[in-house]
């Protein structure tokens, strides 16, 4: 079963929240003896995550669970650029939300908070790393507050007495993600016959621009229009960014090469964006960064990395069980 994306959290007693983790969609099987672990469109995960795997044999026979597989930081945050480059087993995690089926009875057409309280009375057997992801008796407004404080990417809303139903994007079950914003320079652009297909930004170390991201997500035809007149005038030669080129083009294709280059046009970085994003990957790159708007306020020189990213907050984080 998919979440819908929203601009909004639904309210109400009709829903429960739970936090939006980010990690692998992970379906976890026990059949006649033996565990398995897929990925939601059948993926063998087993060899991959072997400790989720193991503790999943000690589920009942015939029965399957649904969750996220997680990887957490040093400050027990989750992070999906650290599941990508994960060396220590320890840091992965199963966040279990869903029962589908328990002891050979499909459970799936029975109302979610049924499904959900089987499945907590489920939770004292099975080990670590498999851990319940927890539902918030509060508002959606409150739970998204706390979330944006700490950092995490967003909340899910689920309809109490929704079935299971595989593959549904209904809107019976919602997400909002949270995501982080920075403010970055604007030191280039990749055209096409609209004015630009997407915006380069960096941020400054000491003297020197480093290339961050290229953007192209955020703009409607009002902004680009907008933001592509600012650019007049400050066109240049070459390019103002330091740690360009880059030798590949990363996991995400988000890398510029000299092959790459050759398609851009290059800025004199005079230009300020508010950014928004997931995360900073471990190649320096932002994960899915979407344009806010321009930022007539801020001098260029004074955008460095983690600057003017959102405060974190020092309270207790929520719970998870």
């Amino acid at each position: 079963m998919l979440c819908l994306a929203v601009p909004k959290l639904p309210e109400g007693p009709a829903w429960q929240y739970e936090l939006k983790l980010d990690g692998y969609r992970g379906i976890g099987i026990k059949g006649n003896r033996l565990a398995h672990l897929a990925s939601r469109n059948g993926k063998n995960f087993s060899d991959r995550f072997p400790m989720i795997t193991r503790a999943l044999e000690r589920l009942p026979d015939d029965t399957v669970i649904d969750g996220e597989i997680v990887a957490v930081d040093a400050n027990g945050l989750p992070s999906f650029n650290l599941l990508q480059h994960f060396a220590a087993a320890e840091t992965i995690l199963f966040y279990a939300f869903d029962l589908l089926m328990l002891d050979g009875t499909d459970l799936r057409s029975q109302p979610l908070e049924l499904r959900r309280a089987l499945l907590r009375e489920l939770m004292p057997k099975l080990p670590e790393p498999i851990r319940h992801s927890e539902t918030f008796d509060v508002s959606a407004a409150e739970l998204l507050k706390e979330v944006r404080l700490q950092g995490l990417e967003g909340v899910v809303a689920k309809r109490r007495n929704s079935s299971y139903r595989s593959g549904d994007r209904s809107g019976a079950w919602v997400k909002l993600r949270a995501n982080r914003r920075t403010d970055l320079v604007i030191g280039g652009y990749v055209p096409n016959p609209d004015g630009f297909d997407s915006i380069l930004v960096g941020y400054y170390e000491g003297r020197d621009l480093m290339y961050a991201a290229r953007i192209r997500a955020g703009f409607v035809p009002a902004s680009r229009q907008t933001v592509f007149s600012k650019f007049a005038g400050l066109s240049i030669k070459d390019c103002p960014f330091q740690n360009l080129p880059e030798r590949t083009k990363g996991r995400w294709g988000d890398g510029l090469t000299a092959a790459e280059m050759v398609k851009c046009r290059w800025l004199k970085p005079d230009l300020v964006a508010a950014i928004e994003f997931l995360e900073w990957t471990v190649d320096g790159h932002l994960r899915h960064p979407r344009f806010v708007r321009l930022r007539d306020d801020r001098e260029p020189t004074e955008i460095a990395r983690g600057r003017d990213e959102n405060p974190t907050s020092n309270s207790q984080r929520p719970s998870r069980g």
